[in-house]
């Protein structure tokens, strides 16, 4: 198991301070502010440490509100709002400085049988192998920040191969869709419920980046403000998480100063795992 996942897993085992009360912390690197997956999976470990261990997670949504600090720790405080002969409801509160930054509703279920069927894995997307990863095409492409480069140089717990790279070089205005295939840097525990966190926690990754593409720009770009609103997802299949996921996503509509963008998460057999939607704050700056 990497350093960086160790890490990771570290982050994601939350502090208890008191009953439906506790505590994360972040990760100590040279980045303005929490990333939102971060606050999305601990937020779900915080709601998860008060359900049976029979129910498991199959959907969530969550608003963030202010941009979360690095520095201090975060406080998680869960409401247990209803516990169903089949179904679970929790919600869940991100607190800093005294002030909500984020919070989440989640909707856990015992394992049913029943209707089945699934979209089909998107056709003719190159493997992963032979792919760069997001790390060496940062390195080279013009537009990147120099803090943001140094902050993809160091070693993390998830590793990118995006199939589509225009949007890396160039200013052009391209089609809203992109596919990236994406893998842990390691093994992690046999553990479903923490299957589902680290499934969150990878969520984030890159989708609001596609509500950009239409318009010739790119989150790292200096006249764009951006910063995810709300996110949802989905939970359809479990997954041992081995192995490369194939990430697709599209963006179906930009107004307003916000993005909005949809995921689905595809196992390397074709099984569709989980779908996502974001929008999110993409403001020109005047």
């Amino acid at each position: 198991m990497t350093a960086a996942i160790n890490e990771l897993l570290r982050i994601l085992d939350l502090e208890k301070l008191e009953h439906n009360l506790y505590r994360g912390r972040s990760p100590q690197v040279e980045w303005q502010r929490v990333f939102g997956g971060q606050t999305i999976a601990q937020a779900l470990v915080a709601a998860q440490r008060t359900v049976e261990p029979d129910r498991f997670v199959h959907s969530l949504h969550g608003y963030f509100m202010r941009p979360g600090d690095i520095k201090v720790p975060i406080i998680y405080e869960v409401d247990r709002i209803r516990d169903g002969g089949s179904f679970t409801t929790r919600r869940v509160l991100a607190i800093q400085h005294g002030q909500a930054i984020f919070s989440l509703e989640a909707s856990f279920q015992v394992d049913e049988k029943g209707l089945e069927h699934q979209f089909a894995l998107p056709d003719d997307v190159p493997p992963p192998e032979g792919l760069k990863t997001q790390r060496q095409l940062l390195e080279t492409a013009e537009r990147v920040p120099e803090a943001v480069r140094r902050f993809w140089a160091r070693e993390r717990p998830l590793e990118l191969r995006p199939v589509n790279l225009q949007h890396y070089e160039s200013r052009d205005k391209l089609p809203p869709r992109q596919n990236v295939w994406i893998r842990l840097a390691g093994p992690v525990p046999d553990d479903r419920a923490l299957h589902s966190v680290l499934l969150a926690y990878l969520s984030d990754m890159t989708l609001l980046d596609t509500s950009t593409f239409a318009h010739g720009r790119g989150l790292f770009d200096p006249d764009i403000q951006a910063a995810s609103l709300d996110h949802s997802m989905w939970f359809h299949r479990p997954h041992s998480l081995e192995g490369w996921l194939l990430y697709a996503q599209d963006s179906p509509s930009s107004s307003g100063s916000r993005g909005f963008s949809r995921g689905t998460l595809y196992a390397r057999d074709g099984t569709l795992i989980a779908s996502m939607a974001q929008e999110g704050l993409i403001r020109l700056k005047r």
